[in-house]
C-alpha cells in the first residue's frame, strides 16, 4: 500500500493518523503539486494505491482504512455531519490561503467574502460541540484537530475567540498519534 502526500497538509495528517490507528503497513511518498497532477485525477493529495485499489480524496481512503482493519467510519450521521462540517472548514480555509498566496485580494471578491464568512459561522458552531477530553478521537474530531493544527501552522486563523477548539487542540496535543504526525515546523 501506498500513499501520497505532504506532511503539512491536514487532509493527509488524518490518514496518517489513521494508518497508525490501524497499524497497517504502507509507503509515504511525499509528493508535490506536480506529482499529484500527473498521478491523480483531482491534482490533489493525498491519494492512495492498494493493488488494484486507487482512491482519491481522504474521506475514501479514511475509510477504506478503517474497513480494511474492521474498524467502524463515521457510526451515525451526526457524526458524518461533522465530519462534512470540518470538511467545508478545511476546503475553504485551505482555498482562501492559496488565493491570497496568489496575491489575490478576498475582500474585493463577493464569493470569496462569502468564504471567508462560512468559515468564521463554521467555526462559531463547532466552538459549541462537545469535544473529547481526551483519546481515542473519531475520525471528525481527529479531521478537526488536523484542520487546527494546520490552520495554526500557517496562520490562518486565531483561534483566541474559540476556546472550546483551543482547549480540545490542547488535549489533543497529548495522543501519541497525533504528536507521531506532526508537520515540519519551518
Amino acid at each position: 500500500m501506498k500513499l501520497y502526500g505532504s506532511y503539512t497538509s491536514p487532509f493527509v495528517r488524518h490518514v496518517r493518523i489513521v494508518l497508525l490507528e490501524t497499524a497497517q503497513p504502507c509507503k509515504f511518498i511525499e509528493t508535490d503539486q506536480t506529482g499529484s497532477s500527473a498521478k491523480s485525477p483531482t491534482q490533489r493529495v493525498p491519494f492512495l494505491e492498494d493493488g488494484n485499489i486507487f482512491l482519491t480524496d481522504s474521506a475514501s481512503i479514511t475509510k477504506y482504512l478503517r474497513e480494511k482493519a474492521g474498524q467502524d467510519y463515521c457510526k451515525t450521521a451526526k457524526e458524518l455531519d461533522d465530519l462534512c462540517l470540518v470538511n467545508t472548514l478545511m476546503d475553504a480555509t485551505v482555498n482562501l490561503f492559496f488565493i491570497k498566496r496568489d496575491g489575490v485580494d478576498i475582500t474585493a471578491v463577493p464569493y470569496l467574502q462569502r468564504q471567508a464568512a462560512r468559515i468564521q459561522s463554521t467555526l462559531a458552531e463547532l466552538n459549541q460541540s462537545m469535544l473529547p477530553v481526551a483519546a481515542p478521537y473519531n475520525d471528525a474530531q481527529l479531521r478537526l484537530a488536523c484542520f487546527i493544527s494546520w490552520a495554526k501552522l500557517r496562520n490562518q486563523i486565531d483561534f483566541s475567540a474559540y476556546e472550546n477548539l483551543e482547549a480540545f487542540y490542547s488535549r489533543a496535543l497529548n495522543y501519541s498519534h497525533f504528536i507521531a504526525t506532526q508537520p515540519p515546523q519551518s
